[in-house]
């Protein structure tokens, strides 16, 4: 009989110490999630434009080429250089061959006694940039611009003639950034010598057909640059006419060109950026930032307010700014949004 007990004492004892250990064993339960961290933002009005984000080319306005006239070439500007009025645009022959600013490019030498000419007058404009007075600029190449031309040479150092023999200067609409050379320092070059571009940047965007109806000369974008800032712009061109690529994978785009907005910056060429193209705009209507919305049944929104929970209809979304049209609360009105 003792034997008995002290046997089930022993079996009670073994369940009591597993039942122990299972309990020690057992994971505590999981933390409460922390609550989330909120603020408030006002309900304004504004206006909201809805976007399509697309891929361009950061690039410099202009394409330009500088020919020579078969003297040899003696020095060649620095890639990247930027070349305005008045500085040498290259060497021949150990003379320097100074840029002037011009549409038309030059076709015969300037001198007492030529023709009139939309050349003389383009010369003359140059002369009264460089500090030249005494001058009229028109298309007649008079005493006073001879003697203009001479005191201009004698600055630029040049020979001193009054007259503008062709090769001696090279006309181009704006000023030259150098992007590469057509010939070699020592060539005797009567084509090409360097190529270049203008000094304004120019977003280049290869546009699908399908998309480019929408889009028109004046819309305004919205460019993030390969620094992560941002800056606004419009469209300057949209070509009327697309271009194909060759080849098994051939496609057709519509070229686009957008200007960006405020003081021009340096910029990398050819680095990719993205452009926010707007699609629609919506002018002085109420918004409140997207991250406000709270989504309900049956696809329904509201918004948290000091008065509780709001009901609102939503409009237009604006990624860019991160603003979304509502109606159904009233502009001032502060929204719960959480905190960043």
């Amino acid at each position: 009989m003792s034997r008995t007990i002290m046997a089930l004492a022993g079996v009670l004892v073994l369940a009591v110490a597993g039942g122990a250990w299972a309990v020690l064993r057992t994971d505590p339960p999981a933390a409460p999630a922390p609550p989330v961290a909120t603020s408030t933002a006002e309900v304004i009005r504004t206006d909201i434009a809805q976007r399509q984000q697309v891929n361009g080319t950061l690039a410099y306005e202009g394409d330009y080429r500088v020919l020579g006239t078969g003297a040899r070439i003696t020095r060649l500007p620095a890639i990247g250089a930027t070349i305005k009025r008045g500085q040498a645009l290259y060497e021949a022959d150990g003379r320097r061959v100074p840029l002037l600013y011009g549409s038309r490019p030059a076709w015969r030498t300037l001198a007492l006694g030529v023709p009139d000419g939309p050349d003389v007058q383009q010369l003359e404009a140059n002369l009264r940039a460089l500090g030249h007075t005494g001058i009229t600029v028109d298309r007649h190449f008079s005493l006073a611009t001879y003697h203009a031309v001479r005191a201009w040479q004698r600055d630029a150092r040049l020979p001193v003639t009054g007259s503008v023999p062709l090769g001696q200067v090279v006309f181009l609409p704006e000023a030259l950034r150098v992007t590469g050379y057509d010939t070699t320092l020592g060539a005797a070059t009567a084509g090409p010598v360097l190529h270049g571009t203008g000094t304004t940047p120019i977003v280049s965007v290869q546009l699908d057909p399908a998309q480019a109806p929408g889009v028109r000369a004046g819309d305004r974008v919205v460019v993030t640059l390969p620094d992560g800032g941002r800056k606004n712009g419009r469209v300057a061109r949209v070509s009327p006419v697309a271009t194909t690529t060759t080849g098994p994978d051939a496609r057709s785009t519509v070229p686009v060109a957008i200007r960006l907005s405020g003081k021009p910056r340096r910029t990398l060429d050819q680095a990719l950026v993205q452009i926010a193209l707007t699609t629609e705009e919506r002018k002085d209507v109420l918004a409140v930032p997207i991250v406000a919305l709270l989504a309900r049944p049956g696809g329904k929104f509201a918004v948290t307010t000091p008065a509780g929970l709001v009901p609102v209809e939503v409009g237009l979304f604006d990624e860019t700014t991160g603003l979304v049209e509502v109606t159904g609360v009233a502009e001032g009105t502060r929204v719960e949004v959480p905190t960043q």
